[in-house]
C-alpha cells in the first residue's frame, strides 16, 4: 500500500503542539488557565486567544486525541490492505521493542540532567506564575533503579511518569495497539466485525475514553482500505468530509480548561466534557482529510512530512529541553531583556534544539529499537531451532 505521508504529517503536527504547549503553559500560563492573575500582559492577551481557535496550536490534550486517533488509524492498514494475518502477529511482537528502547534512553538523559541539578523549572514557574503546572515536574532525588523500572515496566503497565511526564500516553499506545491487533487477528474478516470495534469503542468510553482514540483510528483505517465504494461515495459528495473536518477543528479547539467561556463560540458545548470533545474532534478531522485531496496534499507536505518522521523523538524529548535549557535560558536574560523578548527568543532557540536533537535521535537512536527487535527474532528463531 501506498504510504500516507499525510498520516504522518498529522502525527508530526501532533507532537509539535505537545512541545508548543509545554512551552506556552510554562511561561504563558494564562493562555490555559484563562485567569487574569496568571497573565502577564497588560491587555491580556493570552486569555484572548486561550478563548478562541488559535489555542488549538498549543492544545496538549487535542494533540494527544489528535496522536492516538492517527496512530490507531496506521496500525493495521497494512493488515487490511493484504488480509496478511502474519503481520499482525509480527507487529505486536515488536510493539514493546518499538516504544521502550527510546524511553529508556530519554530517562537516562532525564536521569543525568536531575542527578546534576540542571533542571530549573520550579524557580521559573514562580516567576512566570507556572507555579500550578510547571513547578512540580522533576522536583525529587533521582533513583537510577525507579528510573529504570519506570521505563522497562512502570510507563507500560501503570503510566507512570515521574521522569518524563509525557508517558502517561504510553499505556494507550501499548495496550490499545495489542488490543487493536488482536481484534483484527480475531475479527478482522468477519462482515459484523464493526459491531466488536463498537464494543471496544464503549467500553473505552465507560472506562478511559483515550483507549478510545486508538480503537476509533483502528476502524477508520479498516473503512478506509475494504470499503471501496464508500470512501468513493465520501470524496464524490466533498461538502460532507468538509463539514467534518470544519467540525473536528472547532472540536479540537475546544479550551482545554473547559471554564470561563461565556460569550465565545464555544458557549453552546455544556462544560466539563473536554476530552470527548477533542477525541470527536480528532475523528472528525481525520475522515475530513481522507475525503479531500486537497487537504491530504497540504499535510503531505514535506515540512510535516518531517515533523511526522521525528515525532516520537520530538514526543518523548522536548519537555527535559524546556525544563533545563528554556528555564536556563530565561533565568539568564529576563532581567536584561524583559519578559517577552526573552520569552520570544527563549522559544525560537528551544524550537530549533529541540527539532535538531529530535532529528538526530530519528537518525541515530532510534535505529537501535530496529536492531534490538532483529537480534530477538534472531535469538528466537535459533533457540527455536535447537528444540
Amino acid at each position: 500500500m501506498k504510504k500516507l505521508t499525510y498520516i504522518d504529517g498529522l502525527k508530526g503536527i501532533g507532537a509539535l503542539m505537545v512541545y508548543f504547549c509545554h512551552f506556552v503553559f510554562a511561561f504563558y500560563y494564562a493562555a490555559y488557565s484563562l485567569l487574569p492573575e496568571s497573565s502577564h500582559t497588560v491587555s491580556g492577551i493570552e486569555i484572548v486567544l486561550g478563548k478562541t481557535p488559535l489555542n488549538l496550536l498549543y492544545s496538549g490534550n487535542a494533540a494527544v486525541c489528535l496522536f492516538l486517533v492517527f496512530s490507531g488509524f496506521v496500525l493495521c492498514l497494512s493488515y487490511f490492505s493484504t488480509r496478511d494475518r502474519s503481520r499482525l502477529k509480527s507487529s505486536a511482537w515488536k510493539r514493546y521493542f518499538r516504544l521502550m528502547p527510546m524511553i529508556l534512553i530519554t530517562n537516562l538523559l532525564i536521569f543525568f540532567l536531575m542527578y546534576s541539578g540542571l533542571y530549573r523549572n520550579a524557580d521559573v514557574a514562580v516567576i512566570t506564575k507556572s507555579e500550578a503546572w510547571f513547578a512540580g515536574f522533576n522536583q525529587f532525588t533521582p533513583d537510577f533503579l525507579q528510573m529504570l523500572y519506570e521505563s522497562f515496566v512502570g510507563c507500560f503497565l501503570q503510566g507512570s511518569n515521574d521522569y518524563n511526564g509525557v508517558l502517561w500516553t504510553i499505556p494507550y499506545l501499548f495496550w490499545g495497539a495489542l488490543a487493536a491487533y488482536l481484534t483484527a487477528f480475531l475479527v478482522g474478516e468477519n462482515r459484523l466485525r464493526y459491531i466488536a470495534y463498537g464494543v471496544l469503542v464503549l467500553v473505552s468510553l465507560k472506562t478511559d475514553i483515550y483507549f478510545a482514540g486508538m480503537f476509533l483510528g483502528f476502524a477508520a483505517s479498516d473503512f478506509f482500505c475494504t470499503q471501496k465504494k464508500g470512501m468513493e461515495l465520501w470524496k464524490k459528495f466533498w461538502i460532507f468530509p468538509a463539514l467534518a473536518f470544519a467540525a473536528g477543528v472547532y472540536l479540537l479547539s475546544y479550551p482545554s480548561i473547559g471554564v470561563n467561556l461565556p460569550g465565545t463560540i464555544y458557549a453552546p458545548l455544556p462544560a466539563a466534557y473536554t476530552v470527548v470533545y477533542h477525541m470527536a474532534g480528532a475523528v472528525g478531522l481525520l475522515i475530513g482529510v481522507l475525503g479531500i485531496p486537497g487537504l491530504q496534499r497540504f499535510f503531505g507536505a514535506k515540512a510535516f512530512r518531517f515533523l511526522g518522521d521525528i515525532s516520537y523523538s520530538l514526543y518523548l524529548l522536548h519537555f527535559p529541553i524546556v525544563a533545563t535549557f528554556s528555564c536556563w535560558f530565561f533565568l539568564g536574560f529576563y532581567e536584561k531583556l524583559g519578559y517577552h523578548l526573552t520569552v520570544g527568543l527563549d522559544f525560537v532557540f528551544t524550537t530549533i534544539l529541540v527539532l535538531l536533537v529530535s532529528w538526530l535521535s530519528r537518525k541515530y537512536v532510534e535505529p537501535v529499537s530496529t536492531v534490538l527487535e532483529s537480534r530477538l527474532k534472531n535469538a528466537c528463531q535459533k533457540s527455536g531451532k535447537g528444540k
